[in-house]
């Protein structure tokens, strides 16, 4: 079973989960987790949709309102039916009768069609007002602006929040094990990291590899010297 970090965008995607599905009758039910790529936004909610057993899809460029509406379906274990008005009250149905929240990560793709903002907002009320959580980018609100019977109806707006020095000391037992890496060294980790829990990760990892082939029980800033860290800019050649 993978381990999941207790970093701090986890607790704020359960947080808003608990928000959500405890929330007063006559509130809205929508809320959305928005941040700059690499932040462990889908890694939190994932870790949550299975805590929760909240249904999780991930939207890709390409799909369609039938298409969404098809990976539901799968994702609720229903055989999704011929048209797009049978499925949406296909999915409808289950959300009300489950009670359970549906999770939809890379929401910035919906956003570029009326259609798709709409469907989803047909989802949130045809299941009964179901809870529905949005993963998008850093301007994932102001997008949302554009349609305001959408807009009105997020219940909450979560900012995911850069990775700190406590987040990377509970990565570190999962990317770098068995080896100790110092204070010195995860704050340095932290600094070049854009705060990017995804950097933060590479780069332990990428110690936990060099640890392995020196030997080394406990890394240091010291230690590792001038090696070369993770840091998202472009490589440049050396010619």
């Amino acid at each position: 079973m993978t381990q999941t970090a207790q970093i701090h965008n986890l607790e704020l995607v359960r947080t808003a989960t608990e928000r959500l599905t405890s929330r007063t009758a006559g509130l809205p039910g929508l809320a959305a987790l928005y941040g700059p790529a690499g932040y462990g936004k889908t890694t939190a909610a994932l870790a949550v949709a299975n805590e929760t057993r909240a249904y999780f899809v991930q939207m890709r460029s390409a799909w369609t309102r039938k298409t969404l509406l098809e990976k539901v379906l799968l994702e609720m274990s229903i055989k999704p039916m011929g048209t797009i008005p049978q499925m949406l009250d296909q999915a409808c149905t289950q959300l009300a009768a489950s009670g359970r929240m549906l999770i939809i990560d890379e929401f910035d793709y919906c956003v570029r069609s009326d259609s798709m903002v709409e469907l989803v907002r047909d989802l949130h009320e045809g299941g009964g007002a179901a809870p529905i959580l949005l993963l998008g980018e850093e301007l994932l609100p102001q997008k949302l602006k554009k349609w305001e019977r959408f807009h009105s109806r997020v219940l909450s707006w979560i900012p995911a929040q850069p990775v700190s020095l406590s987040d990377a000391h509970a990565l570190a037992p999962i990317y770098c094990p068995d080896v100790t890496v110092a204070p010195d060294l995860l704050a340095h980790l932290v600094k070049i990291s854009g705060g990017s829990v995804r950097r933060v990760s590479v780069n332990l990892a990428g110690i936990a590899d060099e640890a392995n082939v020196e030997g080394w029980d406990t890394v240091s800033l010291g230690t590792w010297g001038d090696r070369p860290l993770y840091t998202g800019d472009a490589p440049r050649r050396g010619v």
